[in-house]
């Protein structure tokens, strides 16, 4: 009879894949010995795979460029980095390896990039897409750039009112996009987005704004849909609709040139994870062409915005389970050495759903359980998985070696939503991080980023 972990994931998925394989009862990722990793820097653990950054994007580059070709489209395509995804220095630094560009969403966004600027990662060519809602300092920040000779810093109007701002504080010239109000998904709470002009006040506002301003160039239409780009109706409908919207402006003003489709692919979030990408980013560049085509405007260059799309799948977060407890007849929880609220806080907030495994003991027989993190909360646990509305670990009994257990393509988000390095739930310190490179030779490298938190440096921040 077929009973142990690896008997049961053989059984329900295609494995091992890409970055996953088990050796000696013990799981590797992208070919690195887990148990090796926590055998040098202990648990609760944050882990960063660089190389992941690299090929995502490479990716994405070859997957559109590909599908440009296969219907002769005339037009370029650029890559973007939402920094709101991860702000490190370390996922910049190698997402911008691979020239591509930068979305931002607040004031500091500008002042990472100086530094970057400063320390020779970018030059002032850079493609700067700056959404948001504007307050003043962002408008000033935006401003500065313009002012100091980034000409490629191009503010996206999320309202109406942001472009007096702009031409008050920018000296000469500057380059513009207007965001639009995409309609939300039937399901979603809200039947429009917060944010963005609509639809039917993008043209007046042209013709009263924009129109015979010498000054200001409109080249941006910028359209993002929050669930990402998806194979349903929704998507293609507000696709076809943003389109239309461009060729309406297109008509008017032909310096407009560049659609910006916002909103990008989705990770794996499962070993069951099924998603092609080639035939979305084909589909999604035929029907620009098409619409195009259709209204007699030439198709324009595409940018997409790519956040969790770039980082997520780099990132682990790696537990050990300390004991377990009986509850009642139908709950048996593992208790892990952290908080799932303080360091994935998305399987909190949004009931998100990473990939989930066990470092070691595959060779064991596994058992129905549910995760508890350490905070006296009772939201603070972990019970199901994308693929199934349960949780099936190794067994574990007392005696033996500690079960340790990864979670995956945890990238993005979770260190900023959880507030990195200040104050966090029950005062959970954040764990140590850790980045993974590869040299020359194709080893893995090491390094430590940051250590666990200590109890000094809350007891600062909280004035002590």
């Amino acid at each position: 009879m077929k009973n142990k972990y690896i008997d049961l994931i053989e059984q329900t998925f295609e494995f091992p894949q890409d970055e996953f394989k088990v050796e000696d009862s013990e799981l590797h990722f992208h070919n690195i010995p887990v148990m090796e990793l926590i055998e040098q820097y202990g648990t609760p653990l944050k882990v960063t795979y660089l190389p992941k950054i690299t090929s995502q994007i490479q990716r994405a580059k070859r997957m559109f460029n590909v599908a440009m070709a296969k219907v002769d489209y005339d037009g370029d395509y650029h890559y973007c980095y939402c920094t709101k995804s991860s702000h490190f220095s370390f996922v910049l630094e190698e997402a911008l390896k691979n020239d591509i560009h930068i979305e931002t969403s607040s004031a500091f966004d500008l002042n990472l990039i100086d530094s970057l600027y400063e320390n020779q990662v970018v030059d002032k060519d850079l493609y700067i897409i700056c959404n948001g809602y504007k307050k003043e300092n962002y408008i000033e920040n935006i401003a500065n750039f313009v002012n100091n000779g980034w000409s490629n810093t191009i503010p996206i109007l999320d309202n109406m009112v942001e472009l007096d701002h702009l031409e008050s504080h920018i000296s000469g010239d500057f380059t513009i996009g207007i965001r639009i109000a995409a309609e939300e998904e039937p399901k979603f709470e809200f039947y429009t987005s917060r944010l963005g002009i609509r639809y039917s006040d993008i043209i007046p506002f042209y013709d009263e704004k924009i129109k015979g301003n010498s000054r200001i160039k409109l080249k941006m239409l910028h359209f993002f849909i929050n669930t990402g780009i998806r194979d349903n109706a929704y998507y293609w409908n507000e696709l076809s609709k943003c389109v239309s919207v461009y060729c309406d402006l297109k008509s008017v003003y032909p310096e407009l040139d560049s659609l910006n489709i916002g909103g990008g692919f989705p990770i794996k979030n499962s070993l069951s994870f099924d998603y092609d990408y080639e035939y979305m980013a084909e589909e999604v560049i035929a029907q620009i062409k098409s619409i195009c085509q259709q209204r007699g405007v030439k198709e324009p260059d595409i940018f997409t915005e790519f956040g969790s799309f770039t980082v997520g799948e780099s990132g682990a977060t790696i537990y050990q389970v300390m004991g377990q407890k009986q509850q009642n007849d139908r709950e048996r929880w593992y208790m892990v050495d952290s908080s799932f609220m303080t360091t994935l806080p998305d399987t909190w907030g949004i009931k998100q759903r990473f990939i989930l495994l066990p470092v070691n003991k595959w060779d064991k027989d596994y058992q129905r359980v549910f995760l508890g993190g350490l905070t006296c909360d009772s939201q603070d646990y972990y019970n199901a998985e994308a693929h199934a509305n349960a949780i099936f670990l190794p067994r574990i009994n007392g005696g033996d070696e500690p079960l340790y257990i990864g979670f995956f393509h945890t990238g993005a988000y979770q260190e900023s939503i959880a507030g990195f390095g200040g104050i966090q739930h029950c005062l959970m310190p954040a764990p140590k991080h850790i980045i993974i490179d590869m040299d020359e030779n194709g080893e893995y490298i090491t390094k430590l980023f940051s250590k666990e938190q200590t109890y000094k440096s809350m007891i600062k921040i909280l004035g002590f």
